[in-house]
């Protein structure tokens, strides 16, 4: 059983939407932008839980938590496992935590009526799911491999999450399993410290209970062999504290903010992973705060369920959504999707697609300036991927805007030569409506046939500026609606077309090397190119219009 199997939220996928309602799995993941209310809501579960306090005027995020009842045999197998025996107690009065040292003095039958009505969830909260909550912050992860005393080990209620690894060798050996496939080395718990534990690196497994546990010459030439954990990085004391709370302190619900701080890639994906399995093998709740697309794919392909949850913060307006598993799963598995790093599209609040390399580091300089010198018309908080040719740009923003992510196509004014399932998959990726695909189609078929009839490349020698006056008014008016829903077109030909004024030459590669020289790097220089009325600039500020209206069209519901 779930010690919190529904989580309610203040607001849904958009403005005036149902509120979003979660049923929980193990692993709960927030994801999205900075300032988007992930290390909030972590906050407000973490209240929650200590006081159970529903829809609280001052929660931003949560409205509530569903905290099950017990079944009277659960409730008191808890009870006996938790019950820290005290003599001094009056009768009908325990002392109930899960170590000695943060027991709390509570009348025994109230606890046990709290743990199985279930109209007493604020009072399963306070008296029994706040012993058992654990948040982590960068700061205390590292300070929980820190020495903690050993305790008197015949004492059947533990002390700490070392002094449980010392004596359970079944959470030991889970411990050390997961630590030898992330560093190499064996973890072992240290006794030779005057009355405390702490954790050492051996360079070999122990070869016997006596030299792993022993106070003899050889378990302490041992020890001394071996390197305590103060000794490494950061990123080792936050890993290992991490896994050691999980498997040893007990925690049934475990709050952890941005679990991939001092950890490299490939280290936040394997954390994800095995926090994922070692969650939900002991029944626990996992909430977690990221900015890491290596943890979620960690926690993703463990196979595990997860919730990964989508917040975004803009304008006043909150949005809550709920990815898909099977929909995230597609980010990972398709290879140019991989390819591009689009998965990291989950923390940003929005996403432009162009159809090369070359295409997006230029449109990203361009919204790069503008957000220096204009921050009204660059795109704020956007991630800039490329596909492989305009036909692949399809492939990155339809899966994108199902997990709710606005992600815009630029693509050069040749689109129109694209007929057939190539035309009507893109504006199927943009979720253009059926009807108006139809006389889009028309549309393109008619305006294709006026730039053949020019004799004249279209990418090349001027777009839109080869066809009289009213067929650029049918061009311009096709190319306005395809902007209604994100998918925006270099109207006067290609990425080339843009800032003539520079006099960059050369075609794609050799063309932006020559128009980043050409635009300066320098922000003070006098030949430092700054945004200005017209051009690219305007191009970008439009694609922004549609990127942060929050009632734009193209995403489905």
């Amino acid at each position: 059983m779930l010690h919190v199997e529904k989580l309610e939220l203040k607001f849904g996928k958009s403005a005036g939407s149902p509120a979003e309602i979660i049923n929980l799995s193990p692993i709960t993941v927030f994801v999205g932008p900075n300032n988007s209310g992930k290390s909030v809501v972590l906050n407000e579960i973490q209240n929650y839980c200590s006081g159970g306090h529903q829809n609280a005027p001052n929660y931003k995020v949560l409205k509530s938590l569903g905290i099950p009842a017990f079944v009277a045999e659960e409730a008191d197998a808890l009870i006996e496992k938790y019950q820290i025996d005290d003599k001094t107690m009056q009768p009908g009065v325990i002392r109930f935590g899960r170590y000695p040292q943060n027991a709390t003095q509570l009348q025994k039958n109230h606890l046990r009526i709290a743990l199985i009505n279930e109209h007493q969830s604020q009072q399963r909260c306070q008296f029994y799911l706040q012993h058992f909550t654990l948040t982590l912050s960068g700061t205390n992860r590292i300070s929980l491999v820190n020495q903690q005393p050993m305790g008197d080990m015949r004492d059947g209620h533990p002390v700490s999450s070392f002094q449980v690894l010392f004596k359970d060798t079944q959470k030991r050996y889970e411990v050390r399993r997961v630590l030898h496939d992330a560093f190499g080395q064996y973890l072992v718990v240290d006794p030779s410290n005057g009355g405390a534990l702490r954790l050492v690196f051996s360079d070999r497994e122990p070869i016997s209970d006596v030299e792993e546990q022993g106070l003899n010459s050889r378990a302490l030439k041992f020890y001394s062999e071996s390197t305590p954990i103060e000794a490494t990085s950061d990123g080792v004391k936050a890993f290992t504290g991490i896994v050691t709370e999980i498997v040893a302190g007990d925690p049934h619900v475990l709050i952890i903010d941005e679990p991939e701080a001092f950890l490299h890639p490939p280290l936040a994906f394997k954390l994800g992973n095995e926090v994922a399995h070692l969650t939900s093998r002991a029944g626990k709740n996992l909430f977690v705060s990221t900015h890491s697309s290596h943890f979620v794919m960690g926690c993703i392909q463990s196979g595990v369920p997860v919730n990964i949850v989508r917040l975004t913060y803009r304008a006043g307006v909150a949005t809550a959504r709920v990815l898909n598993n099977t929909d995230v799963f597609k980010l990972m598995r398709n290879p140019l999707l991989r390819s591009t790093g689009v998965l990291n599209a989950l923390f940003y609040e929005c996403v432009v697609v162009t159809e090369s390399d070359t295409d997006r580091a230029f449109y990203q300089e361009i919204n790069e300036r503008l957000l220096q010198d204009e921050p009204n018309r660059g795109i704020p908080n956007c991630l800039f991927l490329n596909a492989q040719n305009k036909q692949t740009t399809k492939t990155i923003i339809r899966p994108l805007r199902e997990l709710g992510i606005p992600a815009a196509a630029i693509v050069d004014v040749d689109i129109l030569k694209e007929g057939g399932t190539v035309w009507s998959s893109f504006l199927d990726a943009g979720f253009v409506p059926e009807i108006d695909r139809q006389s889009l189609a028309l549309t393109r078929k008619a305006i294709l046939d006026k730039f053949s009839a020019s004799g004249k490349d279209m990418k090349s020698d001027g777009g839109i500026d080869l066809l009289d006056a009213s067929d650029k008014e049918a061009a311009n008016n096709m190319f306005d609606l395809l902007a209604k829903y994100g998918l925006f077109v270099v109207r006067h030909g290609e990425l080339e077309s843009w800032l003539k004024s520079v006099g960059a030459i050369g075609k794609k590669t050799s063309w932006l090397i020559d128009m980043f020289e050409k635009m300066g790097e320098a922000p003070e220089s006098p030949s430092y190119i700054r945004p200005s009325k017209g051009d690219v600039w305007d191009f970008i500020s439009s694609s922004r219009k549609w990127l942060v209206n929050q009632e734009r069209s193209g995403i489905p519901s």
